[in-house]
């Protein structure tokens, strides 16, 4: 059942990052969109205008208040000295690597659920009751227990899966707490 789950859970993560290839290759040739620059200007109280902030989509030469700050506050006598007082920066941003980015985390998180849901529907068939193991209450119940137990051979003992190396290493575990209860209950009695 698990690999078939690997299989199905493996399909939907190469589309994915198919789409993702495709994505990143189709923007790569294609220009600038008008998102990812941008000037930004930002320009202080001047007398009686308060302070405001300007964004505009223009190339980089043309980074400056004169094109960037529209309509302009002031008359055109103060244009220069108003124009002095403002910052404007030159903003560049790759929306690409932005749109990779999320799609590479949610890629992640959606594995992780998908995970995450086969493990809540495996765990019930794991913990699946086992009608020959039965309670530990004295030493020969547990030897009752040992006895309508199947055996095995070496070569089937041993688990090809984790789940039967798990299965068997939780069955040496209870074998050993048996036999640690019966060396304290020797203990006792003898004292």
């Amino acid at each position: 059942m698990s690999s078939s789950f690997s299989q199905i859970l493996r399909t939907p993560v190469l589309v994915l990052m198919f789409l993702v290839v495709i994505e990143v290759i189709s923007h790569a040739h294609a220009d600038k969109s008008f998102e990812d620059v941008r000037c930004k200007c930002i320009c202080p109280p001047y007398r009686n205008i308060s302070g405001h902030i300007y964004n505009k989509n223009v190339s980089q030469k043309d980074c400056n208040c004169l094109h960037v700050v529209e309509p302009m506050p002031v008359p055109g006598h103060d244009v220069e000295a108003y124009c002095l007082l403002c910052e404007c920066k030159y903003e560049e941003r790759s929306s690409n690597t932005i749109k990779v980015t999320i799609i590479i985390y949610l890629s992640v998180v959606g594995a992780l659920l998908l995970y995450m849901l086969f493990l809540l529907l495996v765990d019930p068939l794991i913990r699946k009751h086992d009608p020959y193991t039965m309670p530990l209450q004295n030493e020969e119940d547990s030897e009752a227990c040992a006895d309508l137990r199947p055996h095995v051979d070496g070569a089937q003992g041993r688990g090809n899966t984790v789940l039967e190396r798990v299965e068997g290493a939780q069955q040496r575990w209870k074998k050993q707490v048996q036999e640690q209860r019966k060396t304290v209950e020797d203990e006792y009695i003898g004292l």
